[in-house]
């Protein structure tokens, strides 16, 4: 490897007082196994602070730093998140040193909460970005220039990257080993890191049902309900039936009871069946259409297009790699 490809792959980790400590350390970690047996190395890692020294964790857990040099250049800048960002974002020095070191860097990412020192350094004005779905109501108040995509594991807008919360950084840096060293390498890292599955970018941060509450589980019979019969036109009036209901009072209740309502619940639902049958089989779409009540592939395109911003053909593509 000539020397021009070496400083391409300097990685640097971005921390500050209180930073998370796997949004340092998941990242580390994925860029430290294709190092493994590889010489020379593709990877260079120090992890900085605009101090240098060691820097308490967010978990009270110090982690030694370098301190940021002037005129420092490097192939991927990774910004860490953390509850400190909060008090991060209001350092100017913080803010210029970021500014200045995405000029000279060919790849600026961020993990979980860091997108908002990158948004407060103003370089992610009119961009695609993401960070953890608990902050992006946060992101939306404070940086409304952000196009924030808050259902997504990472987002790539240029040579900027930024992923969603804490272990989403994990699946970043393995799509920046991809693009780097090819799927083969970071394919062989995740299996090092027992990473059963490299979720794509697209992937939404939490299933349908991590997203509703069901603190009593007065309706898990109905949901099981639901999703057994996701190819059925489901009115509310049959869910209604179903919980031995008015329809009026269940879909008052449901709602108070789940934070969404009934009609919204069954299209997330289909569209979460839909897309594994798309990744995960090779049934024909129209055929998956009419399985999780979308009716007809058109339909369920449209739906695809809204909800992930791709359509299904092209999502089984990239599941196939």
């Amino acid at each position: 490897m000539n020397s021009a490809n070496t400083a391409t792959r300097d990685i640097g980790i971005l921390i500050f007082e209180g930073f998370q400590l796997l949004d340092a350390a998941g990242p580390i970690t994925v860029f430290e196994m294709p190092v493994r047996g590889l010489n020379p190395p593709p990877y260079r890692l120090t992890v900085y602070s605009l101090p240098g020294g060691p820097v308490k964790s967010s978990s009270g857990i110090s982690m030694h730093s370098e301190s940021l040099p002037a005129g420092l250049t490097l192939g991927t800048l990774i910004v860490s998140g953390g509850e400190g960002t909060r008090t991060a974002m209001r350092d100017g020095a913080m803010m210029s040193a970021i500014r200045d070191l995405s000029v000279r860097t060919r790849r600026t990412t961020s993990v979980c909460s860091g997108a908002f020192l990158l948004a407060a350094a103003g370089l992610l004005d009119g961009r695609k970005a993401t960070t953890h779905w608990r902050r992006c109501p946060d992101m939306t108040r404070h940086f409304p220039a952000v196009q924030l995509d808050a259902d997504r594991i990472f987002v790539r807008d240029g040579k900027f990257w930024t992923s969603a919360g804490i272990s989403a950084g994990i699946d970043l840096a393995l799509a920046l080993v991809e693009e780097d060293l090819g799927e083969d390498v970071a394919r062989h890292s995740a299996r090092e890191m027992v990473v059963h599955q490299r979720r794509q970018g697209g992937q939404s941060q939490f299933s349908v049902m991590q997203d509703v509450k069901l603190a009593s589980g007065r309706f898990d019979t109905l949901i099981a309900w639901i999703q057994a019969n996701l190819g059925c036109e489901l009115k509310v009036e049959q869910m209604a039936e179903q919980a031995k209901m008015s329809p009026r009072n269940f879909a008052r209740v449901f709602r108070a009871e789940t934070g969404t309502t009934p009609a919204r619940l069954v299209e997330k639902l289909r569209l979460e069946a839909a897309r594994e049958r798309v990744e995960m089989t090779g049934i024909s779409l129209q055929e998956i259409a009419q399985q999780t009540g979308f009716g007809d592939a058109e339909r369920m395109r449209v739906s695809f297009m809204r909800a992930y911003g791709q359509p299904p053909m092209v999502l089984r593509r990239q599941r196939r790699g």
